[in-house]
């Protein structure tokens, strides 16, 4: 007996999704993911405190960039909804936002996905390939427990490790090599992690 037709996941099943989860619609399949825990909502802020001023306001670097939180992403026809951690476009591709913008359609410049337990596989295996897909340029993956930031450039198509970076190094990583980032600055609140 022929197994029933997949019934493809729509926004409107993002929209009905528990608050306490992040909904994301890739291939056409609803994926539920827990709430960013503590680590992961403290290095994303710091990490927003790091680039912002340089690169969203030319304080101390060359501006020209918008960096959000968390922005929902609606890319291709029958779209793939996905959520990265922090996502930033370029301003000659994207000169102001819309304040009427629920979701965003032009793919960014750069993601970055901040991995935890429960989503470094999501993470790496599906939502970098379709990032790729889509032509986002670059895109970092932090890990929090582990210390790490992963820096990555796009290719023919195909995503090209520029470096993976650990603990309290000093990083000229893609696209904000401009800068270089004290990585410690990223964990410098956290508990130091048992040997």
């Amino acid at each position: 007996m022929a197994e029933p037709a997949r019934r493809h996941a729509t926004y409107q099943d993002v929209l009905d999704a528990p608050e306490h989860l992040v909904a994301e619609v890739i291939d056409g399949e609803l994926v539920l993911s827990p709430r960013p825990a503590a680590s992961h909502a403290n290095v994303s802020s710091a990490l927003g405190d790091e680039l912002g001023p340089p690169f969203r306001r030319g304080r101390g670097g060359p501006g020209g960039w918008i960096l959000l939180d968390e922005p929902e992403l609606h890319l291709g026809v029958q779209p793939q909804i996905v959520v990265p951690d922090l996502a930033g476009w370029r301003r000659e591709r994207l000169p102001s936002i819309d304040p009427q913008l629920a979701y965003f359609t032009l793919p960014p410049d750069w993601v970055c996905e901040i991995v935890s337990p429960s989503t470094g596989k999501l993470d790496r295996a599906r939502k970098l390939p379709l990032y790729a897909a889509f032509g986002v340029r670059h895109a970092w993956i932090i890990d929090p427990l582990l210390r790490t930031l992963e820096v990555r450039r796009l290719e023919g198509g195909r995503w090209v490790e520029l470096g993976t970076f650990a603990d309290e190094a000093r990083v000229r990583g893609e696209p904000f090599d401009a800068i270089e980032l004290e990585l410690g600055a990223l964990w410098a609140d956290l508990t130091a992690p048992n040997p």
